[in-house]
C-alpha cells in the first residue's frame, strides 16, 4: 500500500505536465519544443540517477531513497510556482524534479521483486496501478485548479500533497521480508534431500555482455519514446482539435484509468504466460493506438485511443521489472533495472522534444505520432527475438545435513 501511494502521488503529478503546457506558454510565449526540453532534461536526470538509486536500494533499501526523492520532488513543484524565465524552468523542473522522480520507479519495483517470488508480475501490476490512479485523479484536479485559481497555485498545492504523502509512505517501506523475519511470497526454506538450490542471478558486468540485456534496454527505450511523446502532448493535441482543456484532461485521465486494468490484468497473465509474451502483446496494442491517433478527430475516437493506449503502456510497464528478474535474477536486480530504466528515460526524453519540434515546424502532430507508432513496432520486433537466460544457481547445504 505504501508503494501504491507513492506511485499515485509521484507519477500522477509527473504525468500532469501536459496540463501546464499551454497555460505556461500563454504567459511566457515560449515554444513547445522549449517546454518539452525541460521535461526531457528531467527524464535524462531521472534515468542517470535511477542507476545509482537502484544500487543504493540493493544495499540499504527503499526508505531513505523514497523520502529523499519526495523532498526534492515536492521542492521542485513548489519552486515551479515561482518561475519567470527559461533557466528557472530547466533548473526547477528539469534538474530538481528530475532528481525527485529518479528514485521512484526503480527503487519500488526492485523492492516488490524482492518481496514476491510467485505472482511477481501481478503484484508489480497492482502497485503500478497507482500511476493510473494518479493519472485519473491529478490531471483533472490540476486543470480545475488552473482554471479556478492559476497554474502557480496548482503547483503549490501539488507540492504540499507530494511532501506529505511520499514522506509518510516512505516510513512504511522495508527492503525485503527478511527484515521482518519473513520469506518472500512463494519461497520455502525447506531443503530437498539436505540441499537447497538458490537462484543467484547475474551481475551487471555479466548481464551487459549478453544480447538479452541490450535487447531489453532497447525495447524499454522504445516504450519510453512512444509513451511520453503522447503523455506530454495529448492534452495540447486535443485542445488543438477545438476541445476544452477540461475535456483534454479527461482524455488523459481515461488513459490513466485504462492503465490500471492493463497493469493488473496483464500482470496476472504475465505470471501465467510469461512477461515476454505479454510485452509483445502490449507493444502491438501500443502501435495500434498510435496509428489510430493519427487520424482521430471525433471525441469518441480520442477516448477509444486512450483506452487502448493506457491499457497497452500499463501492461508493458507491469512486466518491466519482472522481465529483468526473469532474465538476470535478483543478485543485482536494482542496478540492472536502473540501467534498463535509463534507456526508458532516454527514449522518454527524446519523444516529447521531437513531437514539440515537429509541431513547431508543421503546426500538427501527425508526423510525430506516426514516428511513435513505428518505434512501437520496433519494440515488438525486439521482444520477439529476446531469449531467456540460463538460470544461474548455487547450492547451499541445510543444517540438518551438515
Amino acid at each position: 500500500m505504501a508503494a501504491f501511494l507513492v506511485f499515485v502521488s509521484m507519477y500522477g503529478s509527473y504525468f500532469s505536465y501536459g496540463v501546464f503546457l499551454k497555460p505556461v506558454l500563454a504567459e511566457f510565449g515560449w515554444s513547445r519544443a522549449t517546454m518539452s526540453g525541460a521535461f526531457a532534461l528531467s527524464m535524462i536526470i531521472h534515468g542517470v540517477l535511477g542507476i545509482f538509486m537502484g544500487k543504493i536500494t540493493d544495499k540499504i533499501g527503499p526508505r531513505v531513497v523514497i523520502a529523499t526523492c519526495g523532498f526534492f520532488l515536492g521542492s521542485g513543484y513548489l519552486l515551479m510556482s515561482q518561475i519567470h524565465s527559461i533557466w528557472q524552468l530547466y533548473l526547477f523542473y528539469g534538474v530538481i524534479i528530475g532528481i525527485g522522480i529518479s528514485g521512484g520507479w526503480v527503487c519500488l519495483l526492485s523492492t516488490i521483486a524482492r518481496w514476491f517470488n510467485l505472482r511477481r508480475s501481478t503484484m508489480s501490476g497492482i502497485v503500478l496501478s497507482g500511476t493510473g490512479v494518479g493519472s485519473l485523479i491529478i490531471p483533472p484536479v490540476a486543470t480545475w485548479l488552473i482554471d479556478t485559481y492559476s497554474w502557480r497555485t496548482a503547483f503549490v498545492l501539488l507540492a504540499l500533497v507530494l511532501l506529505v504523502i511520499v514522506f509518510l509512505a516512505a516510513l512504511l517501506l522495508k527492503k525485503d521480508p527478511s527484515k521482518m523475519g519473513l520469506l518472500p511470497y512463494g519461497e520455502t526454506n525447506q531443503p530437498k534431500n539436505g540441499v537447497k538450490h538458490i537462484a543467484e542471478g547475474y551481475t551487471l558486468k555479466e548481464s551487459s555482455r549478453t544480447p538479452q540485456f541490450w535487447l531489453a534496454c532497447s525495447a524499454f527505450a522504445c516504450l519510453g519514446f512512444a509513451m511520453f511523446m503522447v503523455n506530454v502532448h495529448i492534452i495540447p493535441q486535443v485542445t488543438e482539435l477545438g476541445y476544452s482543456a477540461a475535456t483534454a484532461a479527461t482524455v488523459l485521465s481515461v488513459a490513466g484509468a485504462a492503465s490500471i486494468f492493463g497493469r493488473i490484468l496483464m500482470g496476472h497473465f504475465a505470471d501465467k504466460l510469461g512477461n515476454r509474451k505479454v510485452m509483445i502483446f502490449g507493444f502491438i496494442l501500443l502501435a495500434i493506438s498510435l496509428f489510430w491517433l493519427i487520424s482521430s478527430r471525433e471525441l469518441w475516437a480520442l477516448y477509444l485511443f486512450s483506452v487502448i493506449f493506457g491499457y497497452a503502456y500499463g501492461g508493458v510497464g507491469a512486466s518491466e521489472s519482472p522481465l529483468i528478474a526473469w532474465l538476470f535474477g535478483l543478485k543485482s536486480h536494482g542496478l540492472i533495472f536502473g540501467i534498463s530504466d535509463f534507456f526508458f528515460t532516454a527514449g522518454a526524453s527524446i519523444g516529447p522534444v521531437l513531437a514539440g519540434y515537429i509541431f513547431d515546424l508543421t503546426n500538427n502532430y501527425q508526423v510525430a505520432f506516426f514516428i511513435g507508432a513505428v518505434v512501437a513496432v520496433i519494440g515488438i520486433a525486439l521482444m520477439i527475438v529476446i531469449k531467456p537466460m540460463p538460470q544461474k544457481t548455487f547450492i547451499e547445504k541445510s543444517n540438518a545435513s551438515q
